[in-house]
């Protein structure tokens, strides 16, 4: 379709990210300019000096229409709700948090830790139930192997 063409979806309202998994976030922007997010940008891995609950935003975008975005003033404060990413939920790539699937709670893990190391704001350890153990560095008795 091109020039004025039009989508006819009938008289009711059409629901986006129906059945999904959703999570409503206070943003505040600490940052001297603004931040546009755009709709299917994982929350997480938004722009560090946007002060919000990351893990509340693990694996989730903003509920907003494909192709739309949120801008954050400086100073500005403003609740957004996020949506659960649909498919295999395997994200790669945005701020380089996550690159695996946001399911494994080793990734979630090493995601929350690669944002502390890089200063992103609202990222703390006081959710301690969204962060397994690492079975990498973890210790085990004597003999168990």
């Amino acid at each position: 379709m091109s020039g004025g063409a039009a989508y006819l979806y009938g008289d009711d309202p059409v629901e986006i990210n129906a059945g999904r998994a959703k999570a409503t976030v206070t943003v505040s922007n600490t940052g001297d300019r603004a931040i546009q997010v755009g709709s299917h940008y994982h929350f997480f891995e938004a722009n560090r000096a946007l002060d919000f609950d990351r893990n509340a935003a693990f694996g989730k975008h903003l509920d907003i229409p494909a192709g739309t975005a949120v801008r954050f003033e400086p100073g500005d404060t403003k609740d957004v709700t996020l949506a659960e990413f649909g498919g295999h939920r395997r994200l790669v790539g945005f701020s380089n948090l996550v690159d695996g699937g946001t399911t494994a709670p080793a990734t979630r893990a090493r995601a929350i830790d690669r944002a502390i190391a890089r200063g992103f704001k609202g990222t703390n350890l006081d959710h301690k139930e969204d962060r397994p153990r690492d079975f990498h560095t973890e210790t085990r008795p004597e003999g168990e192997r």
